[in-house]
């Protein structure tokens, strides 16, 4: 018998709205873990609005599906007993969420953005637009851009009539996207993640690069997420690819980041975020 998360899932793929189900705390399930961190390289598959071809269900924004079979299958029915909620690949269906979390930010998008269908969430609410982009979390107080490579908690129906992608969220995305865009020169091609020799003389300089990221989030009087994005691109710029980092470390920035208010979800996004950056 399908729980309700999975009657809701199969109803938006009739929709053409990829699902996905979302365990506790809004975070996707882990699935195959081939697929972790897109180390499946299915990010082409994204591109092209298509599902990863991986053997089972991909990982987090890729595992979004709108194949009714794909669902029901005995690889998600694990998954979609222990659903806290369901979600949805807003790039896949050719849609942009703007992702309002506060008060401030549902004001300023009422005094800056056309009209179009809105959905209430827990904090602020979600704007649907029709038009898709790169996905980056931050783009001012308060707002993320969600799209392709990303997922957006399904939260219902909304009321208004989606209208097309204004150019001022596209310029906030193209701003952002130039903003924190490593310098040319800075980031060189090393060997792959983990498997090249340590160019750390001792495990103080990473001890102390960990430091200091942690002070600078802690520190951070406003922008939070943007200091949490670029921190997790100087520290994997700096590390993340001689194998050095341990889980202890990551586990030690996305305690700074939860202390300054940011969600378990942004932390997670904005990691994915720097490696995609830095093309890890």
């Amino acid at each position: 018998m399908a729980t309700g998360h999975l009657r809701t899932a199969l109803w938006l793929a009739e929709l053409g709205l990829p699902a996905m189900p979302l365990r506790a705390g809004k975070l996707p399930f882990g699935n195959c873990r081939a697929c972790t961190r897109s180390a499946c390289g299915d990010r082409p598959h994204m591109l092209a609005a298509g599902p990863c071809q991986c053997p089972a269900p991909c990982h987090a924004w890729g595992a979004a599906t709108a194949d009714p079979d794909v669902l029901i299958s005995a690889a998600w029915a694990g998954a979609w007993r222990q659903a806290a909620a369901v979600a949805y690949h807003p790039g896949g269906a050719g849609l942009t969420v703007v992702d309002l979390d506060n008060a401030e930010a549902v004001a300023w998008a009422r005094q800056n953005l056309p009209a179009t269908k809105t959905v209430p969430t827990t904090r602020g609410e979600h704007w649907i637009y029709r038009g898709t982009l790169r996905s980056v979390n931050g783009v001012r107080p308060g707002v993320d851009l969600k799209s392709t490579m990303a997922y957006a908690q399904w939260r219902g129906p909304g009321t208004g009539t989606i209208v097309a992608l204004p150019e001022v969220v596209r310029a906030l995305a193209v701003k952002e996207s130039t903003a924190i865009r490593p310098e040319p020169g800075t980031v060189t091609v090393p060997p792959p993640v983990g498997g090249g020799e340590c160019r750390h003389r001792s495990p103080a300089y990473l001890e102390r690069g960990i430091a200091m990221a942690e002070q600078r989030i802690k520190e951070a009087a406003e922008a939070i997420h943007k200091t949490v994005y670029r921190t997790f691109l100087a520290v994997l710029s700096a590390h993340g690819r001689c194998g050095c980092l341990t889980d202890a470390h990551i586990g030690r920035l996305f305690t700074a980041a939860q202390e300054k208010g940011e969600s378990l979800r942004h932390c997670e996004a904005a990691w994915t975020n720097a490696l995609t950056s830095l093309g890890m």
